[in-house]
């Protein structure tokens, strides 16, 4: 098993910058993938960013792509999303998850470990 611990987030003006983390814990041998997603209110989970934990290949949705970055320190098992420039349309709850499949996914059902959740909100 794994366990993914999210922190970060919180308010934050439009335009501003937050960084959210993800420590990962336990069978992290056999992660191949970190992603993060997230939740609106009312709305379906839907993909942010995806980084592969051996050469660093990233793959981000077209709607936060040159805004938000994906980066880990695999020696702490951690990864990380920095956002910035940050708008209302961000806000969300923002979920940490991992894979132990090799490809780049946006799909949900790739990620078998999900983290709680921070909640992040960015006001106009």
């Amino acid at each position: 098993q794994v366990q993914l611990v999210e922190s970060g987030g919180g308010l934050v003006q439009a335009g501003g910058s937050s960084r959210l983390s993800c420590a990962a814990s336990g069978r992290t041998f056999s992660i191949y993938t970190m992603g993060w997603f997230r939740q609106a209110p009312g709305k379906e989970r839907e993909f942010v960013a995806v980084i592969r934990r051996t050469g660093f290949t990233t793959h981000y949705a077209d709607s936060v792509k040159g805004r938000f970055t994906i980066s880990q320190d695999n020696a702490k098992n951690t990864v990380y999303l920095q956002m910035n420039n940050l708008a209302p349309e961000d806000t969300a709850v923002y979920y940490c998850a991992a894979g132990r499949n090799y490809v780049l996914s946006s799909y949900t059902y790739e990620y078998n470990y999900w983290g709680q959740g921070t909640q992040v909100t960015v006001s106009s």
